[in-house]
């Protein structure tokens, strides 16, 4: 359970450091006295078989993670898994990949450019999802992904690294709705993401999320240095279900518009 802490921290350092906004909204939860729960981790991949899901779901599998979901993102050309550990209060573990063979041969081959630079050393880690980036690439090609799919353009200018932590709305003492939380976040001057509204979900469907926008950080390709859109910090609020446990699950209409939190802006 040590390895998976230390590589939690790991990635939670990474993290903060691509996306200072998360770690100034923890900072003032814990202000208001709140223990910050995550409810869960994402993680972006291509489905590659080198580099696909269960490559990346390898550490969390080792230390007793169970799969416990799927779904489908035909729109953005997506299919992702999420896992959860028997000790609840361990983050879910939620992973997406690029259906390769949907996007355009350029696409394609570029993804593999960019896989086969790889080291097998790297590949064999066991901790790909906290690599990083491990590939060359320059700014216009990156921009050529963006335009096909924005996914596959943060993908490449970032690598294997938590796409966005989630606070727990139902660990929080001082909220009574996730709305009243989006309005803390807003005056504090954070920009939520407003893609299908700013509350994705329902108490119907046993879930409402919400995400600020990706925090914009200077990134180095091998053209120079340029701002793009990083990581966002989302936040989750989660209902009983008929048996009066909590709903543990996705819903793929709003995390397809959650996704949208690290989209280009004009």
């Amino acid at each position: 359970m040590s390895q998976l802490n230390s590589l939690f921290q790991t990635l939670w350092d990474t993290f903060q450091e691509m996306n200072p906004q998360a770690e100034a909204i923890h900072q003032l939860l814990s202000e208001r006295g709140e223990t910050v729960i995550n409810d869960h981790i994402a993680f972006r991949t291509f489905d590659d078989p080198r580099v696909g899901i269960e490559i990346l779901a390898k550490p969390f599998l080792g230390a007793g993670y169970k799969e416990c979901g799927s779904y489908e993102f035909p729109g953005k050309h997506l299919f992702a898994k999420h896992y959860e550990h028997p000790d609840e209060q361990l983050p879910k573990i939620f992973i997406s990949e690029l259906k390769l063979s949907e996007m355009s041969e350029e696409l394609q081959a570029t993804a593999k450019t960019l896989v086969d630079q790889i080291s097998s050393l790297e590949l064999s880690s066991g901790q790909l999802c906290a690599q990083g980036r491990l590939w060359d690439i320059d700014h216009s090609t990156y921009s050529s992904l963006v335009e096909e799919s924005e996914y596959a353009g943060w993908l490449a200018a970032f690598g294997f690294c938590a796409n966005h932590f989630t606070v727990s709305v139902n660990a929080l003492k001082s909220f009574v709705s996730l709305q009243e939380l989006n309005e803390f976040v807003k005056s504090n001057g954070f920009p939520l993401n407003t893609a299908g509204g700013e509350i994705k979900g329902s108490p119907e469907e046993l879930l409402e999320q919400s995400s600020t926008l990706a925090a914009q950080m200077k990134v180095s390709f091998s053209d120079g240095t340029f701002t793009i859109p990083s990581c966002y910090y989302e936040f989750a609020r989660r209902y009983q279900q008929p048996d009066g446990k909590l709903f543990t699950g996705f819903i793929a209409k709003s995390a397809d518009k959650i996704f949208q939190s690290t989209d280009r802006r004009e």
